[in-house]
């Protein structure tokens, strides 16, 4: 077994306060930028930052669905982290300045993979449809913020 990541990021035209806000509004925002990928979602608990829990399934392929239910933290100022309590997956967004109106957000899922040749196509395969996901999801943020 060994660890996979998928990362992606993306400047967006907007004060990075505002970015992160919208990102951080589970009960709000966020769900307007989930692509078609994600069902099922559902606050369970909180829905604005730390604290919240939310369930979603991920489509992350044809054949493999993950059932994600995300505990949320706030550990420093711009970062969202979310940790599934099905699996070992956490993910991070980092929302920092870019310049006057402008944040970069970096999106980082990280998981411990499967072992032998699954494993092998896992590490391969799975940080480009992941990434892929979540440009839609940056892609769908930048065109709510920039409006």
């Amino acid at each position: 077994m060994g660890q996979v990541e998928a990362t992606t990021q993306r400047e967006i035209a907007a004060d990075p306060e505002d970015v992160f806000d919208a990102l951080a509004d589970y009960s709000g925002t966020r769900r307007q930028l989930l692509p078609g990928q994600f069902s099922e979602f559902e606050v369970r608990e909180g829905g604005d930052g730390k604290g919240t829990l939310v369930h979603w399934k991920l489509q992350a392929t044809s054949k493999r669905v993950r059932d994600c239910l995300l505990e949320v933290d706030e550990p420093t100022d711009g970062q969202l982290v979310e940790k599934d309590r099905n699996s070992s997956m956490v993910t991070t967004w980092v929302v920092t300045p870019a310049g006057e109106k402008r944040a970069q957000v970096a999106v980082t899922t990280v998981w411990q993979g499967a072992g032998g040749i699954g494993g092998f196509f896992e590490r391969t395969f799975a940080p480009k449809g992941l990434g892929r996901i979540y440009d839609a999801i940056l892609a769908n943020l930048a065109a709510h913020m920039e409006k």
